[in-house]
């Protein structure tokens, strides 16, 4: 699995396309899930940014699983994979948005998103382990791969990032993009449908 997980982290930039073709072509959007969806996927964005902003550009990288950093803090003290809890949301709610083959592609993409980020954490964990050792344990003892957790970090584990929101909006300006070009395409399709 680690190896799937791999393979996943190179393509994860490329993997949506198929769900997002499927979404455009099926889509029949109503009011209700334009706005539920979208306050989903604005959720998971936020977080997104949020979890950039202490985590830095090293997220954008699809050359291989790797980071500098041990980054302990703002989300990452929550969950130790908040980018990948802020992408569920972001499909999860633009496939609502959309309300394709509501609710079949939604439920399979969801089951899909979960097993490629457990294959990419599983290979970004042995990375982790092998380059931080002790003190990534510490982390993963405090800290869930996915459930919010309200353990206080000891202050070794603690990273010393700073917060950079500015950073963090510019290096997510992709997937923002994708997210406001996706949404208005449903909202679009809506109002002249």
């Amino acid at each position: 699995m680690k190896y799937l997980g791999t393979i996943f982290f190179k393509y994860r930039s490329y993997i949506p396309v198929p769900f997002v073709l499927l979404m455009l072509v099926f889509m029949k959007p109503t009011m209700f899930s334009i706005v539920a969806g979208f306050m989903i996927s604005l959720t998971g964005e936020l977080i997104r940014i949020w979890s950039v902003s202490f985590a830095g550009s090293e997220t954008r990288t699809t050359s291989g699983v790797g980071g500098t950093y041990l980054v302990t803090q703002g989300p990452y003290s929550v969950v130790r994979n908040p980018l990948y809890i802020g992408n569920i949301l972001l499909y999860v709610g633009i496939g609502i948005m959309s309300m394709s083959l509501f609710p079949y592609l939604q439920l399979f993409a969801l089951c899909f998103f979960i097993f490629q980020y457990y294959c990419i954490i599983l290979a970004e964990e042995e990375f982790l382990q092998t380059k931080f050792g002790d003190l990534f344990s510490v982390y993963k003892k405090c800290v869930n791969r996915f459930l919010p957790s309200i353990n206080k970090l000891p202050s070794e584990v603690t990273s010393n990032l700073t917060l950079n929101v500015k950073d963090g909006v510019k290096s997510e300006r992709r997937s923002l993009q994708a997210f406001l070009i996706t949404s208005g395409i449903i909202i679009v399709y809506y109002i002249f449908s």
